[in-house]
């Protein structure tokens, strides 16, 4: 039985950064407040996750990209609201979430 789960579990962090981020992601973007401005699937103050996922799709700084965004704020990208820098962030944390959002900002496991 041990076995079973021990080699369930290699495959979940095999398949991937972006996967095994995932689910992680979302908890992670709820406790930084992202969805006060954020939805995984409409524009609030900011771009959808969706929105931002589609914009980046295949550019292979995306991560570095929005990982500094995210960290030191910005605007102009988006529109003229400015997004609020997030100093307090541990930078695994914000690319945890920024890959979660790259990944299509998936709302569970599937």
């Amino acid at each position: 039985m041990v076995a079973v789960v021990g080699a369930a579990a290699l495959g979940c962090v095999v398949q991937g950064a972006v996967a095994a981020d995932a689910p992680t992601g979302l908890v992670v973007a709820r406790g930084n407040a992202c969805l006060g401005c954020h939805a995984v699937d409409r524009k609030l103050v900011g771009p959808s996750f969706r929105q931002i996922a589609e914009k980046y799709k295949g550019d292979p700084q995306a991560v570095a990209n929005l990982s500094k965004k995210v960290r030191d704020g910005g605007s102009g990208v988006w529109g003229v609201i400015p997004m609020p820098s997030h100093p307090r962030m541990k930078d695994e944390e914000i690319q945890t979430v920024v890959k979660w959002v790259l990944a299509g900002a998936p709302e569970g496991a599937k």
